[in-house]
C-alpha cells in the first residue's frame, strides 16, 4: 500500500479578539473622578470650562487608551435633542466667511454641537430653501452669514452682518459708522481730500449699511465723496480678480485721487495690482485701504492698512448666542441685535498725500 500523504494541517485561527465594553464608570473608576467630570470633558460641555486643564488631559488621553467614543446617539435619544447647529454661508473661501468659521466651529465644538454647512453662492432660491433642508435635519438653531434672514423660523436665529428685523433674529453686527469714521479721518489726517470707493455688492448684507456710514462721516469731515471716483464690485465670487477690475475702470477715467478705500481686503489687494500696473506707487502715489483684517493682508507688499472686524470672535460670538438661545428657549426676550467694534490696523499701504510740488500723475 503507498504510504499515505499527509496534509499539513491548517493553523488554527486564533479566536476573535474582544474588546470589553467601556463605559464612563469604566473611566471614572480608572482616574478616581466621577462619570459627571468624565462627560463634561468627552463632551466638551461649557460646564469643562471649569476643570483643569491636567484633568481634562488625563481624561481625554484615558478614552483614547481605552478607545471609548460617547455615544452621541444615545445622548441625544435620552435629551431628545439633536445637538445640532445649520450655519448658512455665501462661500467658503479665503476671507470673511472662512474666518467667521473658524469661531463658530470653536465654540460649537467646546460646547458639543455638530453642525452643517450649507454655501448658497447668493442664490435667492438656496437661501430659500437651505433652512427648511437644515430644518428637516432637526437642527436646533441656525447661524446665518453675510445671508438674508426673511421669515421667521421655529428655531433660535443669529444673522453675522445681520441688519433686518426679522422676529426671532439676533443680529451680530459691526459698528459700520466708527469704521468708516477710523478709515477716513486717518486718510485725511494724512492729508488725502480726493478719495476713491470701491463699494460692495449690492447682495452684501453690510453694503448699505457700509456706504450711508461712509456718506455721513465724509460730510462731517468735509470730505467729498465723487460719483466718478465710485466703482462697484460686480460677480458672486470672493475674488482679487473683481476689486482689480473695478479699480482699472477707476484708473480709465482719468480723474486724480490719491486714496482709496475698498469694501474689503479681497478687492484692496486686487485694486493694488491694478494701481501698479497703472505706474503708480503704494502709498507714494495712492493709499490704499481694506477692510476686514484677512490673513493675507499683513502679507501684502506693502503690508494693507486695513479696518479690522473681529471676524473670528464674531463667529464665537453667533455661535455663543444661539447655543444659549437654545438652552433657554422660554426666555422670550433676547438682544435683538448685538454690536461689534472695529479697529484701524495701519501697515505701509497709506502714507502721506502727494502735495502740488511732487511728481505728475
Amino acid at each position: 500500500m503507498p504510504p499515505q500523504k499527509h496534509r499539513p494541517r491548517a493553523p488554527a485561527r486564533p479566536a476573535a479578539a474582544t474588546q470589553p465594553h467601556v463605559s464612563l464608570r469604566t473611566l471614572a473608576d480608572h482616574l478616581g473622578l466621577s462619570p459627571a467630570t468624565i462627560s463634561l470633558v468627552i463632551n466638551r460641555a461649557p460646564g469643562a470650562r471649569g476643570i483643569p486643564k491636567a484633568t481634562q488631559e488625563r481624561v481625554l488621553a484615558a478614552a483614547e487608551r481605552f478607545h471609548y467614543r460617547a455615544n452621541s446617539i444615545a445622548r441625544s435619544l435620552r435629551a431628545q435633542r439633536t445637538f445640532t447647529i445649520g450655519v448658512l454661508v455665501p462661500e467658503i473661501s479665503e476671507g470673511y466667511a472662512a474666518l467667521v468659521m473658524s469661531g463658530i466651529e470653536d465654540h460649537l465644538l467646546q460646547s458639543g454641537y455638530l453642525y452643517f454647512v450649507a454655501s448658497h453662492r447668493h442664490r435667492t432660491d438656496l437661501i430659500d430653501e437651505y433652512p427648511r433642508l437644515l430644518l428637516d435635519r432637526s437642527v436646533e438653531g441656525l447661524i446665518a452669514v453675510d445671508t438674508p434672514c426673511h421669515r421667521r423660523l421655529p428655531v433660535p436665529v443669529v444673522a453675522v452682518s445681520g441688519h433686518g428685523t426679522t422676529p426671532g433674529v439676533t443680529n451680530l453686527v459691526l459698528d459700520h459708522a466708527h469704521a468708516a469714521r477710523l478709515a477716513l479721518e486717518h486718510l485725511v489726517q494724512l492729508g488725502h481730500t480726493r478719495i476713491a470707493f470701491i463699494k460692495g455688492q449690492a447682495f452684501s448684507s453690510d453694503t448699505d449699511s457700509r456706504w450711508d456710514a461712509i456718506g455721513r462721516i465724509a460730510r462731517n469731515l468735509d470730505v467729498r465723496v465723487d460719483p466718478e471716483l465710485t466703482v462697484q464690485l460686480e460677480g458672486d465670487l470672493a475674488s482679487s480678480e473683481l476689486g482689480y477690475a473695478v479699480t482699472r475702470q477707476l484708473l480709465a477715467r482719468q480723474r486724480s485721487f490719491t486714496a482709496l478705500f475698498a469694501f474689503n481686503d479681497i478687492s484692496a489687494i486686487g485694486a493694488m495690482r491694478a494701481v501698479r500696473e497703472a505706474g503708480r506707487r503704494i502709498p507714494e502715489d495712492v493709499s490704499i485701504v481694506g477692510f476686514d483684517d484677512i490673513q493675507s493682508a499683513a502679507f501684502q507688499q506693502p503690508g494693507l492698512t486695513t479696518v479690522r472686524q473681529p471676524l473670528r470672535r464674531m463667529g464665537e460670538l453667533a455661535a455663543e448666542i444661539v447655543v444659549r438661545r437654545i438652552g433657554d428657549p422660554k426666555k422670550s426676550i433676547h438682544a435683538k441685535q448685538v454690536r461689534v467694534e472695529p479697529e484701524l490696523i495701519v501697515r505701509g499701504s497709506t502714507g502721506r498725500a502727494r502735495t502740488p510740488g511732487d511728481r505728475n500723475r
